[in-house]
């Protein structure tokens, strides 16, 4: 979510339940089942956003009550993931969007980790106002008319200044150095977490306030609360090489999954099924809506979508 793309994200209403950087560390965590020589055991990460919390909890179940593998989870931020995955303390990524670095260190230079495949969901970090605040001031979907509505947009925690609200401070974003380079009168204001950016985002619509946001695609709350992005000077490859110098828009980001390359060769089914998971957005959202929204359970959620989509998982067996 969450979400960043290309340089960085962010990045992912998603629960202590793992979501947000909002909880407690635990970047440093292992699995005691982490790469365990010969136990029909899978480690896997877990990001901070609802999305990928609903990649991990159907491949779990599907791991444990078709192929009978017994499924850990951690929780780490996204580029401490990267570590854990190149050192065998987790054994799969399901949801990456975008970290040139890692790629080149750990992919091509180390050899550590391996490409695990195309997600299937495309993501899209952008900033975003409400519907109804973009059907009363069309312009505004234009950032070089931001400044136009600053006033309308502050806050307390941003003072003289318009807000943009953030998530988590653990994403990665672009988006102080946008304010800054395009000379925006906002400020950067962090939620805290997925949570508690949806909470806030869910309390301005039901005050129908106007609201500036970082948000991204796929997303459950936009059938909840729909929001207009704001259109920034268009990606073009490399305007995001220097995060102190971007100035452009975030890309989109074919979402991908990364699989420690031990786990990857000498995975058995495991890995084999790993590699064939792929699913839509509208799949994921399904999933997230039930976790975040309904409040379920997430193996609950799993459970649910597993049983009314057998055609789409059985393909993924190894």
């Amino acid at each position: 979510m969450r979400l960043r793309t290309t340089s960085a994200l962010a990045g992912a209403a998603a629960l202590t339940l793992l979501t947000g950087c909002g909880a407690a560390d635990m970047t440093q965590q292992a699995s005691p089942f982490a790469n365990a020589q010969g136990a029909r055991t899978v480690t896997l990460s877990v990001q901070s956003w609802v999305g990928a919390q609903a990649n991990v909890a159907v491949a779990q179940y599907l791991l444990e009550h078709e192929l009978g593998y017994r499924v850990d989870t951690v929780q780490v931020d996204e580029v401490p993931a990267w570590d854990a995955l190149s050192q065998g303390r987790v054994d799969a990524i399901l949801e990456d969007w975008g970290h040139p670095e890692q790629e080149q260190r750990y992919v091509q230079d180390k050899k550590t980790i391996a490409p695990g495949g195309d997600l299937g969901v495309t993501g899209h970090i952008g900033w975003f106002v409400p519907t109804y605040f973009a059907k009363q001031h069309p312009d505004v979907t234009d950032w070089k008319n931001l400044n136009k509505y600053a006033d309308l947009l502050r806050t307390a925690e941003s003072g003289d200044k318009g807000q943009l609200m953030d998530g988590s401070p653990s994403y990665v974003t672009n988006d102080k150095a946008l304010v800054e380079n395009l000379d925006l009168d906002y400020k950067v204001v962090f939620a805290g977490s997925e949570a508690a950016q949806i909470t806030q985002i869910q309390q301005f619509a039901k005050e129908k306030k106007p609201f500036l946001t970082y948000w991204y695609t796929p997303q459950w709350l936009f059938e909840k609360v729909p929001m207009t992005e704001v259109k920034l000077p268009p990606y073009k490859e490399g305007c995001d090489a220097d995060p102190a110098k971007v100035d452009c828009a975030y890309p989109v980001t074919p979402l991908q999954k990364y699989l420690n390359a031990d786990f990857a060769k000498n995975g058995g089914e495991a890995a084999r099924f790993l590699k064939n998971f792929e699913w839509t957005t509208e799949d994921q959202n399904q999933v997230s809506l039930m976790i975040a929204e309904q409040k379920m359970r997430p193996e609950e959620a799993a459970k649910k979508w597993v049983d009314s989509h057998e055609s789409v998982w059985k393909k993924w067996l190894p």
